[in-house]
């Protein structure tokens, strides 16, 4: 069924204002996703700060076009939606279209998406969707940190004990 020009620019809008706030957001590509798993989806997805939207491609570039990213738009194949964060987190978009991905054995793919400022390709965004979340890596840099100490306190010990016995 066709879109209004009405609905059109309403679509547009709504497009240029998701780009505007987002502080990242990825492509998704998705096919045979039924309506139940794509409602169980946006609905784990807001609960990581990540918003869902289905636009036609050729508005979805447009307004990636008005914008002015650097580089170029990555290839859209495909039925296309937007998943953006406006949050910290900048990666939990990347992240959490891939682990639904998985679940739902490739119904949803990504393809690109927009990091820092520019257009990165499929495997950018992938290798962005493997980070782990930020409260993770900063257990990660305290257990870094703390392992020279704990090392340090175990020597110790064990020149204590030698000396005790």
């Amino acid at each position: 069924m066709a879109i209004t020009k009405d609905k059109k620019r309403e679509i547009l809008a709504k497009l240029a204002d998701i780009f505007k706030e987002a502080s990242a957001s990825v492509f998704v590509g998705f096919t045979k996703v039924t309506v139940a798993d794509t409602s169980k989806v946006r609905k784990e997805l807001a609960q990581a700060g990540v918003r869902f939207f289905v636009a036609k491609k050729t508005l979805i570039r447009k307004a990636l076009t008005d914008r002015g990213y650097a580089g170029d738009i990555p290839e859209l194949p495909g039925e296309v939606a937007v998943a953006w964060t406006s949050g910290e987190d900048v990666t939990a978009p990347a992240r959490g279209i891939y682990e639904h991905g998985k679940k739902l054995k490739g119904a949803l793919a990504l393809l690109g998406g927009v990091f820092e400022g520019a257009f990165a390709d499929r495997e950018r965004i992938t290798a962005v969707a493997t980070i782990p979340p930020t409260p993770v890596l900063r257990g990660m840099f305290v257990n870094v940190i703390n392992s020279p100490i704990q090392g340090l306190v175990i020597a110790l010990d064990k020149i204590r004990e030698k000396k005790a016995a």
